[in-house]
């Protein structure tokens, strides 16, 4: 029996925030720190009432037109930024692929035995992918390798459903169960 972990972690790339003198637009929608629109102005002005409170000038929505800035504390805002990010991450639950091998020649045991454990995984919360494989003339019995696979399926409905049905790749026949 074989199995494989995959991972399906994808993070975006991380955003850069400009501050103070690196806003580059001439004029910014202002927000001053209690929320209140304060409206359109120059970014000297702009800078200049942040400077008045002893806080930074924060661009918050660099594609409106024109960006929106907030006034605040810079370093307050970062680590409220990262500790979203952080209760993001661990808030996400990760599926994995697990995969599981046969061959057309499997016999009742062996196949009870390899839905025990894909029944084990669906109850983890994993998808599985049923993959099998045929050697040399066994590519002339493939018909036998939709009927087991589909026999897979059958007896697996209870738990799982199959998200993708039995597809033909090359020298495998393979099928994708998620967990209902």
């Amino acid at each position: 029996m074989s199995l494989r972990r995959r991972s399906t972690i994808q993070r975006p790339p991380p955003q850069r925030v400009r501050i103070n003198n690196n806003i580059k637009a001439p004029e910014v929608r202002l927000i001053a720190e209690d929320g209140q629109q304060v409206g359109v102005m120059n970014i000297k002005d702009a800078l200049a009432h942040a400077a008045k409170s002893n806080l930074d000038l924060v661009e918050v929505a660099p594609q409106a037109n024109p960006p929106v800035c907030r006034i605040m504390d810079y370093g307050k805002y970062k680590y409220q930024q990262s500790k979203k990010q952080q209760e993001a991450r661990r808030r996400q639950t990760t599926i994995q692929v697990k995969e599981v091998k046969v061959r057309p020649k499997i016999e009742e045991h062996d196949m009870n035995f390899k839905l025990k454990n894909i029944r084990r995984f669906l109850a983890d919360r994993d998808k599985v992918k049923v993959t099998m494989i045929f050697r040399g003339r066994e590519m002339a019995h493939q018909d036998r390798g939709y009927m087991i696979l589909k026999q897979m399926a059958e007896s697996l409905s209870d738990v799982g459903t199959v998200e993708q049905e039995p597809r033909h790749e090359g020298r495998t026949l393979f099928m994708i169960v998620a967990p209902k």
